[in-house]
C-alpha cells in the first residue's frame, strides 16, 4: 500500500486570511478589558471620595446619606432614623447636590404661575368591584380560568 501526499486546494490568500481574524479578536479583548479598567477606576475614585452627607444610590437601588465611612463599609441613612450599613463596593453613584436642588430653582423661578397651575388636579378613578354612579353593584373582575377549575 502506498500513500501519495495531495495538496490541498488552497483560497490563495495565504497567512493573511487566517491571521486577520485572530488580529481583530485579540483587538477587541484588549478594547474591553480597558474599558472595564477605566470603570474600576471610576468606582474606586467615587467610594475614596465619600464624606459624610453625600447622597448616594447603592448598585441595588437603595437611596441615602452617608453618614459615616469605614474601611470596608459605609453607614448610610435611608430614612430619618434608620440608618443601614453596606459594603463600600455596593455603592453604585453619588447624586449631585444641584441635581436635588434643580426642580426647587425651577419652582421658585416661577414667580408669575398661580396657585392652581402648581396644585395637582384631582381625578375620579372608579374602583374595580364597587358600586356605579346608577347605584349597581359592579363585580369584581374574574381572572381566566385554570387547569385545575372544571
Amino acid at each position: 500500500m502506498q500513500l501519495l501526499a495531495v495538496p490541498m486546494a488552497s483560497s490563495g490568500g495565504g497567512g493573511l486570511t487566517l491571521l486577520l481574524p485572530l488580529i481583530l479578536i485579540v483587538g477587541m479583548i484588549w478594547f474591553m478589558s480597558r474599558t472595564q479598567k477605566k470603570q474600576r477606576q471610576r468606582q474606586a475614585d467615587t467610594v475614596a471620595q465619600l464624606q459624610p452627607g453625600t447622597k448616594v444610590i447603592t448598585t441595588s437601588g437603595l437611596v441615602g446619606i452617608v453618614e459615616e465611612t469605614d474601611d470596608d463599609y459605609v453607614t448610610l441613612e435611608i430614612s430619618e432614623g434608620v440608618l443601614v450599613q453596606v459594603v463600600k463596593a455596593a455603592v453604585g453613584r453619588v447624586i449631585p447636590e444641584d441635581a436635588a436642588d434643580e426642580p426647587a430653582a425651577a419652582a421658585d423661578d416661577d414667580t408669575d404661575a398661580t396657585d392652581e397651575a402648581t396644585t395637582p388636579e384631582k381625578v375620579d378613578v372608579p374602583d374595580a368591584g364597587g358600586e356605579k354612579a346608577d347605584g349597581k353593584v359592579q363585580d369584581a373582575p374574574k381572572l381566566p380560568p385554570t387547569h385545575t377549575e372544571n
